[in-house]
């Protein structure tokens, strides 16, 4: 959450940079790939609106982590594993991720190791995170597309844990990757994401999304991933 090469230990989802050079990419987990124009370009077709209150937050409104939205019989957390490391093993099938690795973590650039159980150096970060999109636009939505965007693999991303809940539900005017080589195509996913779903962005937000992608003009807009409507069997607190 057309999707990040540099992570991914199958074929994946987003357009990967090394930098901001564009790379074609494969499709992991049966999702759709693809990419549109320049994200640069994309960036002034979003909505600019102030942030609104947090009021009413509650992740549960979003549904249950990590819902079989695609009905493949695997939970999104796994697909999204599947899909970001290499070398994975499964403790039961094909499904229940047991270990594997980033190689390299997209946010640090650095290996890191996945194992089930304890205390997980790997999470699925949300591009846009849930809170984020509460404030600018989710919070009118009825269940069905909260739901949708919690899984859908455009909008997911496994990561190093420790950069992950230091993002917390920043933007990209409050927070960016450490690793500067991915940034292009970091923002040039949270803009995707927030074309798709319709989200809007604060001024600084967007003055934000362009100071990076103007150093990466040719950088494409991903595109891909889940129905922006969960099927109806999917419900939220």
């Amino acid at each position: 959450m057309t999707f990040w090469t540099r992570t991914a230990g199958v074929a994946a989802l987003l357009i990967a940079a090394t930098g901001c050079t564009v790379e074609s990419t494969g499709a992991g987990s049966g999702e759709t790939t693809g990419a549109g124009g320049p994200a640069l370009a994309a960036v002034d077709s979003l909505t600019v609106k102030g942030r609104a209150p947090k009021t009413g937050y509650d992740r549960d409104k979003f549904g249950t982590p990590w819902a079989d939205t695609d009905s493949n019989g695997c939970d999104t957390r796994d697909d999204i594993l599947k899909r970001d490391l290499k070398e994975v093993t499964f403790s039961d099938g094909e499904c229940s991720v047991r270990s594997g690795r980033l190689d390299p973590d997209p946010y640090t650039d650095a290996d890191v190791t996945f194992e089930r159980g304890g205390r997980s150096e790997v999470d699925i970060d949300h591009l846009v995170a849930l809170s984020d999109a509460w404030q600018k636009g989710a919070q009118k939505w009825d269940a069905s597309k909260r739901i949708a965007l919690a899984n859908d693999p455009l909008n997911l991303l496994a990561v190093d844990a420790g950069r992950n809940r230091s993002k917390g539900d920043g933007d990209t005017a409050t927070w960016l990757p450490p690793h500067k080589a991915y940034r292009c195509t970091y923002v040039a996913g949270q803009v995707a994401v927030k074309k798709k779903y319709e989200l809007w962005v604060t001024a600084a937000e967007k003055a934000a999304m362009k100071k990076v992608l103007s150093t990466c003009p040719g950088q494409k807009l991903p595109s891909g991933g889940t129905p922006t409507r969960a099927p109806s069997r999917f419900h939220a607190g």
